[in-house]
């Protein structure tokens, strides 16, 4: 966990949710109450998020006390308790909706990613997450496909180089989209891998005639091409498959022998998991 990255992210949040104050809890609610609550689970699948309660909690109240039952990454089933929280009781209601906001979103993304992850068993293939992200939330994210057993693709736009569609169009082919790339590594002193999306079996070749990058996404292929791909490029380069991927058709990708295959649904379009903050 990036302490520092998660520190900013939870105090813009509370400026988000408090503003001037939690009126309503101020207004009802002595403020030397205190009191007790529980996680409590209301749906199937993997919990993710308490490393990240844990801090909400702590940066909302440093006296609260929360006792944990389950861990991230724990298999869960509907009244199931994932952890109990004492203390102040303005406090505790401060902190409900932001860690049960978190929780919810990175438990659904963990849960779909682990239904994913099991569906490649027994094939080399991992599964990928993709910058299809919420912004502002992309770092707790791609952390639930962590917890869900998927892999991390590149985080944002700085930390690798990823030549698609577009900006082989823009830079005239892939070769001089390639050959730009390396030069562009050379002068500004960066180590960065560089991967390059081709969109059927010929612009594969002129990759493979080109050289000079880590991987190859091979996007929007069907299996009989993307084997042939995968055959093709014999293990000279990471491969990866993206595009028209499903859950009923994931693992015939799989099997055609890609290294990697990205899901952007992880992250852009996952349903989140029902959990709940009670008083006890």
């Amino acid at each position: 966990m990036d302490k520092e990255l998660i520190y900013h992210f939870i105090i813009e949040a509370l400026k988000e949710d408090v503003g001037d104050g939690d009126h309503t809890s101020l207004s009802t609610i002595p403020a030397d109450s205190t009191g007790k609550a529980k996680l409590l689970v209301k749906d199937e699948g993997i919990l993710a998020g308490v490393e990240l309660a844990l801090e909400i909690f702590k940066i909302v109240d440093a006296n609260l006390k929360v006792n944990v039952f389950l861990t991230d990454g724990a298999v869960i089933k509907p009244k199931d308790v994932a952890f109990e929280v004492e203390g102040n009781s303005q406090s505790i209601l401060k902190a409900e909706r932001l860690v049960l906001n978190c929780m919810q979103r990175m438990s659904g993304i963990a849960t779909k990613t682990r239904e994913i992850v099991d569906l490649l068993k027994d094939t080399h293939t991992k599964v990928l997450d993709t910058r299809k992200t919420t912004p502002g939330l992309r770092y707790i994210e791609k952390w639930a496909v962590r917890i869900g057993g998927g892999v991390n693709h590149r985080f944002g736009l700085y930390d690798m180089i990823l030549i698609k569609d577009n900006h082989v169009d823009y830079a005239g082919g892939i070769r001089q989209a390639i050959e730009r790339a390396n030069q562009y590594l050379i002068d500004h002193n960066k180590k960065l891998a560089i991967e390059i999306e081709v969109r059927n079996l010929d612009e594969l070749d002129q990759v493979l005639q080109t050289g000079h990058v880590n991987r190859i996404l091979l996007d929007n292929f069907n299996f009989a091409d993307l084997k042939q791909a995968v055959d093709i490029i014999q293990g000279r380069f990471i491969t990866e498959a993206s595009g028209g991927i499903t859950i009923d058709n994931i693992r015939g990708y799989a099997e055609c022998g890609v290294d990697y295959i990205s899901v952007g649904a992880l992250t852009h379009s996952v349903k989140s998991l029902d959990l709940s903050l009670k008083a006890i």
